[in-house]
């Protein structure tokens, strides 16, 4: 069994033609997506990056796991305590150690390790190959080291191959030479000028007047990626910057499989596509960034090719991605590591069977503080700490009609809100009986100033608000933030 997965940071599924998008983005996922299954409702249980990948990594929960932030003591793996054997938990029970515990070798190429110090990234690889920038490589700096390891080893029968690509990931860093194919093509039909020009009033870190977090300062080395969005010209360039990422990391997709074809081992190689997260592109008017409990940010693709399942079939039931480790476990015929949170969906891609979930809980405590709900078509967002956005604090989308989040409902559909505080309250307990402490590392977050992109710079943003004539907003973030430094 030979088993490929790709790991692409920041993309999100709208953006992949295999899910809909006009721009011919992505035509190697997408012929990978025609010869496997598609999932549509696909979400990150924790997000952004450390988070997301932690989860997926242990098969728990960040409220189980530890790690919900960027920073602070909620930004490290907890320690199993006295409980703690010769190895720790990981050894055995980490999404790698399942093919370790199958006779496979595994290998991981990613910086990840080094770019948040997270080191039980590591854990269940047999082999490690960092590529050295820490997220800020290319594609083709990546896509040499897959093909060497190929090269030396895709002939084997055993093995589970972990590849991480950065492109699409801010800043947009597909090579001048690359150029720009979607230049004559139109943006998303939903990015209209009327909905710019409100997004321009809006404040936070990234949004489109402050896309640099908390100023407009542009990057010259990164020519795709701007500080601020002045007009339609400066947003076609960010969208554009986007899906040049996106595209160019596709392509060096497209290389990948073509040496699987040399070797004559493509038709029985199992392929995962995957994200971390998305990436916010006006949604709740922030652009450029993962950093909301929103759809933007965290649903993102799951594309399953299993040679000799299912192919070409589309799955819409809601599903987390650490239901991935006991999904794989119980098509390999393995059982699934005791500590595992997440529920296995392989009878999907077996026989076609509904096992969606009824709903999710997903969190982003790195740039907010959030917790959200995910039900029938609605998708209700819960904030703890604004992040200096001035989100209200309970919101309500109906991501059938409005999947990019323009029009708050949570007023006018107060039952739905109180059903969601229910499912999150029932969540909430779940989570708390089922493990060893007593602590919600989202009030850790909080009782530590706040999330890590979003604490001890009221006063810098506060300024800059003055400087460019938004002063009316000041007053109201100072007042949600008492404990900030004026």
């Amino acid at each position: 069994m030979r088993v490929l997965l790709l790991d692409l940071d920041s993309t999100r599924p709208d953006h992949l033609g295999c899910y809909g998008y006009h721009r011919n983005t992505s035509p190697n996922i997408d012929r990978i997506a025609s010869e496997g299954m598609r999932f549509d409702n696909y979400y990150t249980s924790d997000a952004p990056c450390f988070p997301s990948r932690t989860a997926l990594m242990t098969g728990r929960f960040g409220i189980h796991n530890g790690v919900v932030g960027h920073g602070g003591t909620a930004a490290d793996v907890r320690h199993e305590g006295e409980s703690r054997e010769f190895q720790s938990r990981l050894a055995g029970e980490s999404f790698p150690a399942l093919f370790r515990k199958a006779g496979m070798k595994t290998a991981l190429v990613s910086p990840f390790g080094e770019r948040h110090t997270a080191w039980t990234f590591y854990a269940g690889f047999n082999e490690i190959y960092n590529t050295g920038k820490a997220g800020m490589e290319s594609a083709e700096e990546v896509t040499p080291v897959v093909l060497d390891w190929l090269d030396r080893n895709g002939g084997q029968d055993n093995w589970m191959l972990y590849v991480n690509y950065w492109d699409p990931h801010t800043p947009y860093r597909a090579p001048d030479s690359f150029g720009n194919p979607f230049e004559n093509e139109p943006l998303p039909a939903w990015l209209t000028d009327e909905v710019f020009e409100r997004h321009r009033e809006m404040v936070g870190p990234h949004s489109a007047r402050e896309i640099n977090m908390y100023n407009n300062r542009d990057w010259p080395e990164y020519p795709r990626f701007l500080g601020e969005l002045k007009d339609g010209g400066d947003l076609r360039r960010m969208v554009d910057g986007y899906d040049c990422g996106v595209r160019h990391m596709d392509d060096n997709i497209g290389m990948i499989l073509d040496g699987l074809q040399k070797k004559g081992i493509l038709d029985d190689t199992v392929i995962i596509v995957t994200a971390d997260h998305g990436e916010n592109m006006g949604e709740l008017g922030i652009y450029g960034e993962h950093g909301t409990a929103d759809q933007g940010t965290c649903r993102i693709p799951m594309i399953i090719r299993w040679p000799g399942l299912t192919s070409g079939t589309v799955d819409s039931g809601l599903h987390y991605h650490l239901d991935l480790p006991p999904t794989m476990a119980e098509l390999m015929g393995r059982q699934a590591a005791p500590s595992w949170d997440g529920r296995s969906y392989a009878a999907s891609i077996l026989s076609g069977e509904d096992t969606g979930r009824d709903s999710l809980v997903i969190s982003q405590c790195a740039h907010v503080c959030q917790r959200s709900v995910r039900f029938g078509d609605w998708l209700y967002i819960r904030t703890y700490h604004d992040g200096y956005h001035l989100f209200d604090k309970e919101m309500l989308f109906d991501i059938k009609q409005d999947g990019h989040e323009q029009h708050n409902l949570a007023a006018q559909r107060p039952d739905l809100c109180r059903e969601a505080v229910y499912r999150l309250t029932e969540w909430h307990d779940d989570m708390m009986m089922s493990m060893d402490f007593d602590v919600d590392p989202l009030w850790t977050v909080m009782r530590e100033g706040g999330p890590y992109h979003a604490k001890g710079h009221l006063r810098e943003y506060a300024a800059r608000l003055a400087e460019t004539g938004r002063e009316q907003y000041v007053e109201e973030l100072r007042r949600r933030h008492p404990r900030e430094p004026r």
